[in-house]
């Protein structure tokens, strides 16, 4: 019942924001969201099931430029368009899995970073089709039902889109899915001696994690109307895993806090550092690595046990 309470509590302040906020603060209360929501997504692939694939933000970009392409490029309705992109990243994400899920650490993170690099080849090569390194412009989503497609209508998507994947991966976390993930990340071999089948295991975790953010990317194409190519490169990936470290890795929570922290922190240090608050970001997350591993949940955690609370 308390987790029920806390669950339509935070959906009514999200809510309740979506459509009080206007102008800037509304873009960035968007653009939050969907960071966010990928960092959650991301760290149920790192933090859960125990793999460093590089390609999450990737697949970011296959859902928003294929919705796009195939609504405005190919000509499909917009409905039908945002099925046939789940479809697209779903199929790659298993293709993707198949092979690469056999790899670990290292090896699986190579494998995945050239994955990713791929594919901002293909949009920049793609001409008129990806628009090549101008992106895509020009489009908006009709409106349906009498609804507007943009401001608050267009933010309670994307509030629905965070709370949806957020409720599927914290309900696969606590089902016999996600202790077989955490087992697998803890010790393979132990795992599969419990019957945990280990291979299809991390491909359904790899393609379920991906396939959302591509879910993601659709609501983000049409956050601004526009696509380019560096809102999909190595950058905003190491971001998301910044982003999973600071907050708590393996910790829902602890994903939209970090989200949340380093979204919002360039607002004000890039006006005392200019671009070079990365380089305080890289440190932070080392001190973190070395200081405090379970991120500010640890601390949180820390904190409650201190202080007797439950």
């Amino acid at each position: 019942m308390r987790a029920l309470s806390a669950w339509l509590g935070g959906a009514a302040i999200l809510v309740a924001l979506a459509l009080t906020l206007d102008g800037y603060a509304a873009d960035l209360f968007r653009k939050l969201l969907l960071v966010a929501t990928l960092c959650v997504g991301f760290n149920f692939l790192f933090g859960i099931a125990g793999q460093l694939a590089i390609s999450h933000i990737a697949f970011y970009g296959i859902g928003a430029y294929g919705v796009v392409v195939l609504a405005f490029q190919f000509g499909w309705p917009l409905p039908l368009a945002i099925i046939g992109s789940i479809m697209i990243c779903g199929v790659i994400a298993l293709l993707v899995a198949i092979p690469s899920t056999r790899l670990e650490g290292f090896f699986l993170a190579l494998a995945t970073l050239a994955f990713a690099q791929l594919f901002s080849v293909v949009i920049l090569q793609g001409g008129d089709v990806t628009g090549g390194p101008q992106g895509l412009s020009g489009y908006a989503a009709p409106d349906y039902f009498g609804l507007p497609s943009d401001g608050g209508g267009y933010t309670l998507v994307i509030v629905a889109v965070f709370l949806m994947t957020l409720a599927i991966l914290v309900r696969l976390d606590h089902s016999w899915f996600g202790r077989a993930c955490r087992a697998i990340r803890d010790n393979p071999a132990t795992a599969a001696a419990m019957g945990v089948d280990v291979f299809r295991t991390k491909v359904a975790a790899f393609t379920l994690t991906s396939t959302l953010a591509g879910v993601t990317g659709m609501a983000y194409a049409f956050t601004d109307n526009y696509l380019s190519p560096l809102v999909f490169g190595l950058e905003p990936m190491f971001m998301l895993l910044f982003m999973t470290v600071i907050g708590g890795t393996g910790r829902h929570a602890g994903a939209v806090i970090g989200a949340a922290l380093l979204f919002l922190a360039p607002e004000v240090l890039e006006e005392w550092v200019g671009r070079h608050y990365m380089l305080g970001f890289g440190v932070l997350v080392v001190a973190a690595i070395l200081f405090q591993p379970a991120g500010l949940m640890g601390l949180w955690d820390g904190a409650r046990r201190r202080w007797g609370m439950r």
